[in-house]
């Protein structure tokens, strides 16, 4: 569950508002996740939100500086008979998608550790994983066959009930 960790590092951050270096490093902890996350779901339609990152910051440098934005192109991938690499790799900014998951964790385990929130980071993991844990546990496949099927018994119960 993405988004339980996404809303429970938000509210770490939240619960330590009298910190600005704690909130930055839950900014850049979300920040890391999302340039993990590879869903086509959401508000980037058919691309992660590492490419969509990429593609619109790249845009915005050329505005500025073509000469940059240039450089900070991917480098080209070789095609073989026609087709790509079935699994492309990642690039933002010219660099491999882990040159800044690692990078934005590196400077938010920093600012989480000398913010003395490094605890509440503990307590906001342990939770989101807890969560996702029961909400595993709990959920049941064809959920809704079953109560149609509970609701059909139910009723059959019922008119026998009704006809004594």
């Amino acid at each position: 569950c993405f988004f339980c960790v996404c809303v429970d590092f938000t509210l770490s951050g939240l619960a330590l508002i009298t910190r600005p270096l704690a909130i930055l490093g839950a900014a850049f902890t979300a920040l890391s996740l999302a340039f993990l996350n590879d869903s086509s779901k959401g508000m980037f339609l058919f691309c992660s939100f590492a490419a969509s990152f990429n593609e619109k910051f790249i845009r915005t440098i050329r505005l500025f500086s073509p000469h940059l934005a240039a450089k900070m192109r991917p480098p080209h991938m070789p095609v073989i008979r026609g087709r790509s690499a079935a699994r492309k790799t990642v690039y933002v900014c010219g660099k491999p998608r882990w040159v800044f998951v690692v990078t934005f964790l590196t400077a938010s385990l920093v600012m989480w550790f000398s913010s003395c929130g490094l605890l509440w980071v503990l307590y906001a993991f342990l939770t989101s994983l807890a969560v996702i844990i029961v909400h595993a546990s709990v959920r049941t496949p064809n959920l809704k066959a079953r109560l149609n099927t509970f609701r059909e018994e139910f009723r059959a119960v019922w008119r026998n009930y009704s006809e004594l």
